[in-house]
């Protein structure tokens, strides 16, 4: 148990997806990456010693740290990932690992030689608070400065996540909310317009994007989107540029200092009603440990570029929109959804009416020797909207086979806590199989990647936007 004098703030964890607090003196602080943890904080002293009742079912860490410091929360991703994946990565401490390259960079070295000249007591810049008994998992104290990149010391299949500074409450989905994407499922069926309109996504402009994205375009500036890098704001201003040149209103919406920003792109209701729909990808990407290249052609340029080609399409046959849409660009997706978690929690604050998200990460990767697929969410998310992506698969991608993924938890995990009903699509029926995945080899030209089956998945995405937020297109195009 924890001394009181040591904790005025602590946090318990729970292996559990997130839901609401255990205990009304506890507050929701969010959840892990893989979506299998939850945290919940308090400076209740009272509230901290009942948590010691709780026993095996949670875990309870001390989170004071230096104003200068953030909590940082790691965790393998070894179970989301195909076993050839996890036989290429040896076995390693993962904290030795994560200390052994922050020392080797100059900028931490000269940092603990500031230190001393100040006369201050040098510090390790990583110190555990926490690790699961299987050392599967760890709560650490960072150097501020370092946390936001940490993930460019670790190994491949870990993650890491800023603990949130402050609290945001669990919201359950509705039953209202759940109820109407159950008239939208129950009155689904094949529009042979909505078949003509996604067969308009184009896969010569879908290479053209990605590769534009990973740099592999000769023109393009970018080199890296990893969300600190200098490039990944190129990135957001090319996706502005391209969603305006659809008819898109968009912004780009800052939300932590140093991070690229969100690219918030909107077509307007024909109608009088604050009902949206939302689609998105994450436009940030990670590299090979001690690599500053971070291409994210399937990780999610795959997603990312999928937006782009229902933009075009939406652009190319004049279609609107009964219902409000966004077509969002995330960043911050790899260090722990915070470009996502922000705007989520902006939509909540505004009391956004927000029919269903559907968030599109890894589309491209195909394993030799399987049929083309599409991964459904098997832990977070709302059933309700994620059957209806697998309806809307059947009718319009029929060469997907369908099924469930454990590569949990992407962008929708953001507004699954807040309240609305979401869900992700993915590229595979199964675990992570992309031998580039979090490696600086993650390009297009490459075998596996497979832009008929982003296409494929892309159709269906376009199909669920069509069907749930209603359409029109001029006369000579329906």
């Amino acid at each position: 148990m924890l001394a009181k004098s040591l904790v005025p703030l602590a946090l318990l964890m729970f292996p559990r997806p997130p839901g609401e607090s255990p205990n009304s003196c506890l507050s929701f602080y969010g959840s892990s990456p893989t979506g299998k943890w939850s945290f919940y904080g308090t400076d209740d002293l009272d509230c901290v010693a009942a948590a010691a009742s709780y026993g095996d079912s949670g875990a309870l860490a001390d989170a004071a740290h230096p104003p200068d410091t953030r909590l940082v929360w790691l965790e393998s991703d070894v179970t989301a990932v195909d076993d050839s994946l996890r036989a290429a990565e040896a076995e390693v401490d993962v904290l030795s690992h994560l200390l052994a390259s922050i020392k080797s960079s100059s900028s931490m070295a000269l940092d603990g030689q500031q230190r001393i000249l100040d006369g201050s007591e040098p510090r390790e810049p990583v110190e555990a608070m926490y690790r699961d008994h299987s050392g599967s998992a760890l709560l650490l104290r960072v150097d501020a400065a370092l946390a936001p990149t940490l993930d460019t010391h670790l190994p491949r299949l870990w993650r890491s996540m800023l603990v949130p500074s402050s609290p945001a409450p669990f919201v359950p989905v509705p039953d209202a909310a759940i109820e109407r994407v159950r008239t939208i499922l129950k009155h689904v069926k094949f529009d042979p317009t909505v078949a003509s309109l996604v067969n308009n996504i184009s896969v010569p402009l879908l290479r053209a994007d990605a590769r534009w994205l990973t740099g592999e375009d000769s023109r393009s500036p970018i080199v890296s989107r990893h969300s600190f890098s200098s490039d990944t704001p190129k990135a957001a201003a090319w996706l502005v540029e391209r969603f305006e040149e659809t008819g898109a209103t968009c912004r780009l919406a800052p939300f932590l200092t140093g991070f690229a920003p969100n690219v918030i792109c909107a077509y307007p209701a024909t109608t009088n009603t604050t009902e949206t729909v939302l689609l998105s990808a994450h436009y940030d990407s990670r590299g090979s440990f001690g690599s500053t290249r971070a291409p994210g052609g399937d990780d999610d340029g795959s997603g990312t570029t999928a937006l782009l080609g229902i933009a075009r399409a939406i652009q190319r046959r004049g279609v609107r929109f009964a219902k409000n849409v966004q077509l969002c660009a995330f960043a911050g997706e790899e260090q722990g959804l915070l470009g996502s978690r922000a705007y989520a929690r902006e939509l909540r604050e505004a009391g956004a009416n927000l029919t269903l998200m559907v968030q599109a990460d890894m589309l491209a990767y195909h394993k030799a020797g399987e049929p083309p697929q599409l991964g459904l969410p098997d832990l977070i998310g709302t059933p309700e909207v994620t059957q209806l992506v697998a309806n809307l698969s059947a009718i319009y991608s029929p060469e997907l086979n369908v099924g469930f993924t454990p590569a949990c938890c992407s962008d929708h995990q953001s507004f699954h806590e807040q309240g609305f009903p979401s869900t992700q699509v993915f590229e595979r029926a199964g675990p992570i199989a992309d031998p580039m995945y979090h490696n600086s080899g993650d390009l297009t030209d490459r075998e596996g990647y497979d832009f008929e089956q982003l296409k494929s998945i892309a159709k269906v995405q376009f199909a669920t936007l069509l069907h749930s937020a209603g359409y029109e297109v001029p006369a000579d195009e329906a």
